[in-house]
């Protein structure tokens, strides 16, 4: 007898709909597997046929034949063992055919017959919505993840045994077998600030918490330079408490890449807060971009919507910052390899630290021992393509005394945070009906329709662009900038006042870097 299962695969963040086909039939008893498998899952066989037998259904000598369709695409993994377990079933009349129809199934076997949760269940659910399915059998550590897509009926199974009961019980009494999973969001949403982290606890660098906030409201990449100990990583790890929350489709944006990563669980299954990511320097460009056999997201990725943070930036292997690139220009990652060409979405703040010499104090003489050569070596491991794509340049001054023994404490990240969200509240309703989301993301071609200059604006821009020697598109930022800026100010059009401080965040390159190439 012959049956069909839906089923489900992840390709890139992206998925597709499998088809298990399985056939039953009289002959020379045997359990073959097709369509472009990989070693893990022809290992099904084995774990389905011990599974089945472990739940009291014994298998008889019959000709078994599963084929996951479309052929032509590579299968990886072990999510097709539940849907091929039941196609078993159906093909031999345990289960009624009709039954499972309109049902996507997926979902690993142990040897017991337990259902084990699975990578990428996010972006299958999405794929059967969007193919007309109405239910989802998904583990049941996975069953909040996928719930959390509106308008189709996700169900949890824990074990093979209940999954039957399931599917054999009349189509009006699912129900009473085991209850559709549902979620509240407001759960979810009051864990999306942390409260540990807080401006409020930094003392002084005025200059740089004002930098930041521009960072946070108009999603532009900063560079925060100056001797060790001046609070550039507690700056830059508070960042992510000024940023508004998530939009529900950025959380399920976001949360995709996570759940192909295989880095949500169940007891948090959607990803509300935003990313903050902060890997060692020591880090390789496949860690960053995303590598492997077939790649998954790399730190870029899983930055996605959030704060990518790179402390001791010269630090990095002058291979992983180049990767960074064209993702920087584009938002996001397209890697190639034999099994095709994978895009992942890589839209985030580049934050990066760093000292302006080895020991950290140039250019106070009094400290720094450095020699001019030795400066130029250090400071050059960032090239120049890496630099022209940051946004803001701060300096991060030395700490006083004075500020260390301040009682009063400085602006609250509430109060900071307040400001962002009335900035990007003004883009939103300048983008509206377009993809754009932020000030960082306007292209070239749209500048003159959202960031227009007056004449003397204009004059002052074509002076300072001939006199610091500013390439296209660092002239781009320092408007992209300056209109962020306006935004903070509430102001419609962009003034002299918005386009001199955007241009004093663009003197870093001249005073670090002016010199020594």
């Amino acid at each position: 007898m012959y049956s069909v299962i839906t089923s489900g695969a992840v390709c890139g963040i992206d998925s597709y709909i499998v088809s298990v086909e399985v056939d039953t039939a009289q002959g020379l008893p045997g359990f073959d597997m097709v369509g472009f498998l990989s070693s893990e899952v022809k290992e099904a066989r084995e774990r389905v046929r011990v599974a089945l037998k472990n739940v009291g259904i014994s298998i008889p000598p019959l000709k078994i034949t599963v084929n996951l369709s479309p052929a032509n695409i590579r299968k990886e993994g072990s999510s097709f063992d539940f849907p091929i377990a039941m196609g078993i079933l159906v093909s031999m009349g345990y289960i009624p055919e009709e039954h499972v129809r309109n049902t996507l199934l997926i979902g690993e076997l142990g040897l017991d017959g337990e259902v084990r949760r699975v990578n990428g269940i996010l972006p299958i659910v999405m794929q059967a919505k969007k193919c007309g399915y109405q239910r989802c059998l998904v583990p049941v550590d996975n069953a909040k993840e996928g719930a959390f897509i509106k308008e189709i009926e996700v169900v949890g199974v824990d074990t093979l045994k209940k999954g039957i009961e399931y599917l054999s019980a009349p189509l009006e009494h699912c129900s009473e077998v085991i209850s559709p999973t549902s979620i509240s969001l407001e759960i979810y949403q009051n864990h999306t600030i942390d409260e540990g982290l807080d401006f409020s606890d930094i003392n002084g660098q005025e200059a740089a918490k004002r930098a930041v906030e521009i960072a946070a409201a108009g999603f532009h990449n900063i560079m925060l330079i100056g001797p060790p100990g001046s609070g550039k990583t507690m700056i830059a790890k508070r960042i992510p408490s000024i940023l508004p929350p998530l939009s529900e489709e950025e959380s399920l944006e976001v949360s995709k890449i996570y759940s192909v990563a295989g880095m949500l669980n169940a007891a948090e299954s959607i990803i509300t807060k935003r990313p903050f990511l902060n890997p060692h320097h020591t880090i390789s460009e496949y860690a960053l971009s995303g590598g492997g056999r077939i790649p998954k997201p790399g730190v870029m990725s899983l930055a996605h919507r959030g704060v990518l943070f790179l402390d001791e930036l010269p630090e990095f292997k002058r291979n992983a910052l180049e990767i960074m690139r064209q993702p920087m220009e584009d938002k996001e990652i397209h890697i190639a390899r034999s099994y095709g060409t994978f895009s992942y979405p890589a839209n985030f703040i580049l934050t990066a630290a760093l000292n302006p010499c080895p020991c950290g104090y140039y250019p106070d003489f009094s400290k720094c021992n450095c020699r001019p050569y030795e400066i130029r070596r250090y400071l050059n491991r960032i090239s120049g393509p890496i630099l022209d794509r940051i946004d803001l340049g701060v300096e991060a001054s030395r700490i006083t005394i004075t500020d260390l023994t301040k009682r009063a404490k400085g602006e609250s990240s509430m109060l900071i945070r307040s400001r962002v969200m009335e900035a990007r509240e003004r883009q939103a309703k300048r983008f509206q009906g377009t993809k754009i989301i932020s000030n960082a993301e306007i292209p070239p071609n749209r500048m003159h329709e959202y960031c227009s200059l007056g004449r003397e604006e204009q004059k002052l821009l074509e002076n300072i662009f001939l006199t610091m020697n500013l390439s296209a598109r660092a002239y781009h930022k320092i408007i992209k900038v300056a209109r962020t800026i306006a935004d903070l100010a509430h102001e419609e059009k962009i003034n002299m006042e918005h386009l001199s401080e955007a241009v004093g965040y663009r003197n870093m390159d001249g005073k670090y870097w002016g010199d020594q190439r």
